[in-house]
């Protein structure tokens, strides 16, 4: 089932058979269309559809409007997803998305997923909620507020939710985050690479990482810049 036919007054659009509700700033222009036409991160979606089960507790890092940690949830039925996003005035949006799916099982962190656990940092909210970042030297006059955002360590994270799968999306912050933990406890990951950000030093920062864990790359749930290890093919 998909969005084609919404009504202007029903509150959702359909995506992948999830409500997602509409909002002025989040689901217009190419995002509705995509979220209609279920294309909205579609090469992440596909990875999961095809190589996470049930009984996976999945990391999500990089928690967006919460299309994904829904799909996990709600479509996927896994058992648990921790999902991190810094962007502090995404969280009601998350939540809301999460409700109108009975989502219950998804512990939501507005924090930063960092190498080591840190004080709080600034986090420079702009008019254009996606455009919200840690940096205020750019486009300092679209800024509308500051909230203060608490670093979690990589280490600690991972010890206590002992996640079987990694779903990220993460800007770059990739090639930085990912090298400085144990993954050795998952049974797949799925990574949205930014090579454009992280060079081909980057790109392969990551695979080494995995590599370490014991994972290898997985072609047939990868595509592009969108890549899947797993530790059993």
């Amino acid at each position: 089932m998909d969005g084609a036919q919404d009504s202007p007054k029903d509150p959702f659009l359909i995506s992948r058979g999830m409500k997602i509700p509409k909002d002025p700033q989040l689901t217009r222009g190419r995002v509705r269309g995509a979220l209609k036409a279920d294309e909205y991160e579609k090469k992440e979606c596909e990875a999961v559809m095809r190589v996470v089960r049930p009984t996976d507790t999945v990391l999500e890092l990089g928690g967006g409007i919460g299309y994904m940690s829904t799909l996990l949830s709600a479509v996927k039925k896994v058992q648990r997803v921790v999902s991190y996003e810094a962007n502090p005035a995404l969280i009601p949006y998350i939540r809301s998305v999460h409700a109108a799916n009975d989502v219950t099982n998804v512990d939501l962190r507005n924090a930063l997923l960092m190498p080591q656990a840190g004080p709080q940092i600034p986090f420079y909210i702009r008019s254009n909620f996606l455009a919200s970042s840690m940096h205020n030297s750019v486009d300092a006059e679209d800024i509308v507020d500051t909230a203060m955002i608490e670093q979690h360590g990589i280490a600690e994270v991972l010890a206590a939710e002992q996640p079987s799968v990694l779903v990220c999306d993460i800007e770059g912050a990739e090639a930085t985050l990912l090298p400085a933990g144990d993954w050795s406890n998952l049974r797949l990951a799925i990574i949205e690479l930014h090579p454009q950000w992280i060079g081909p030093e980057g790109v392969r920062a990551v695979f080494d990482a995995m590599h370490r864990g014991g994972l290898t790359y997985f072609a047939k749930a990868s595509e592009g810049k969108v890549v899947c290890f797993r530790r059993d093919w």
